[in-house]
């Protein structure tokens, strides 16, 4: 592809979709039910918010508060109850086909990294009516080191032949923009979702 191509990279949780407490509460449902434990909002802000679900579960048990025998239990749980609240809560946002649309007319490729499974990533931006805009999702289940690493960042901008330089990364988790600053592209920070709509383009072009 050439390199006079532009990239937008979103992410998903928090950016595209208000998901983050979808995810914290079919955690936390799953955790009390199997270990009687639960993350309150002081640390899931500071240390558990925009980490995949396996890696939350690492630091529960070492911090003994989670057994390692009950992480497949926890995390099979979790996803089916994360799929029953994305069936009922998600739905669709003009305003981010509005945008993801007025990008593709302007000539950018667009695309997404998300630290969710894949299942859920396209659950969500089905629901949401962006998930056939975008010319690539890439889930964490499509990378060796989720976010903090870039490693998801950097493999959408190889895949479309685009440099940092052209390339505009989308996101509001301390982990998500640590990822997406290593990587090297620009990065435009979000408070959630509600700022992601048209005016967002006069901070990309």
């Amino acid at each position: 592809m050439s390199s006079s191509k532009k990239l937008v990279i979103f992410d998903l949780d928090g950016v595209l979709v208000d998901a983050c407490d979808w995810h914290r509460d079919a955690l936390n449902e799953s955790l009390f039910e199997v270990s009687n434990t639960s993350i309150n909002e002081k640390e899931h802000v500071s240390t558990f918010n925009g980490i995949p679900t396996r890696k939350k579960l690492e630091i529960l048990i070492g911090q003994k508060r989670v057994k390692e025998s009950e992480l497949e239990r926890i995390y099979n749980l979790k996803q089916e109850k994360t799929i029953q609240i994305i069936q009922k809560k998600a739905q669709k946002r003009k305003e981010k086909i509005e945008l993801i649309t007025e990008l593709k007319r302007r000539g950018f490729v667009v695309a997404c990294f998300t630290n969710s499974i894949r299942e859920t990533a396209n659950l969500m931006l089905s629901k949401t009516g962006v998930l056939d805009l975008f010319e690539l999702v890439v889930t964490n289940q499509d990378v060796s080191s989720p976010k903090p690493s870039p490693e998801g960042y950097i493999k959408v901008m190889k895949h479309f032949g685009i440099q940092k330089e052209e390339t505009w990364i989308i996101e509001d988790s301390p982990k998500g923009i640590e990822a997406a600053e290593a990587s090297g592209a620009q990065v435009i920070v979000v408070k959630n979702p509600d700022d992601v709509n048209l005016s967002l383009i006069e901070r990309i072009v």
